[in-house]
């Protein structure tokens, strides 16, 4: 993404979506850490307080960020069966989160119902509901598939910089952990997608 400067001028005329693309740039080029408002402040050519009017705090801008991440997700052209439909909204739902660095991170930092994500939660439990699942099951399956995809991709996206092979290989041995050393082979990197597969199924398995 190129880099954008505006003039002190321009400042007053930012509005809340330029302060979070310019947010998300950020993101990319200095990863989650680095993420401040003064880097935001200091992508634009403006003034921190130009960005906090916008945004009021940290906290809400990276409500902002990871609402407007979610809604890179696209939410037409999927199945009509429902447990395809919500299998593909998954997928789609991870694949908004690894195109993004710290993607993952950024999302489970925050909780608010923002208009992009309650427009895919609604189409997610929307999903399951018309696959049978009452209610409550229905919250709590959506739930479940979120929080799943969250933690799988946020430990990928970690895996990148810190190859977690690497670690495990040192840490387990045959003598103290039986278990894990026979499972090892199974929890390198390249497993991401067929553990993301796998779990999918089992979570939407039905009795």
């Amino acid at each position: 993404m190129t880099k954008r400067q505006v003039s002190e001028g321009q400042g007053a005329r930012l509005d809340a979506d330029t302060v979070i693309r310019a947010a998300l740039d950020v993101l990319e080029e200095k990863g989650l850490e680095a993420l401040s408002t003064r880097a935001v402040a200091e992508r634009l050519g403006v003034r921190m307080n130009t960005v906090l009017w916008h945004v009021k705090t940290k906290a809400r801008m990276l409500e902002l960020m990871a609402d407007a991440l979610i809604g890179e997700i696209p939410l037409g052209g999927l199945p009509g069966s429902w447990d395809e439909r919500v299998r593909e909204l998954a997928r789609r739902y991870r694949g908004a989160l690894l195109a993004h660095r710290d993607g993952a991170a950024l999302v489970v930092g925050t909780n608010a119902p923002e208009p992009h994500t309650l427009r895919f939660a609604n189409t997610l439990v929307g999903g399951l509901l018309d696959g049978g699942l009452d209610e409550r099951e229905a919250a709590w399956t959506a739930w479940t598939i979120v929080y799943f995809i969250l933690g799988l991709a946020q430990e990928e996206q970690a895996a990148a910089h810190q190859p977690l092979e690497g670690h495990l290989a040192a840490a387990v041995s045959a003598a103290e952990h039986p278990a894990l050393h026979r499972a090892l082979s199974h929890l390198g990197a390249d497993s991401f997608e067929d553990r993301f597969e796998f779990g999918l199924s089992r979570i939407l398995a039905r009795p």
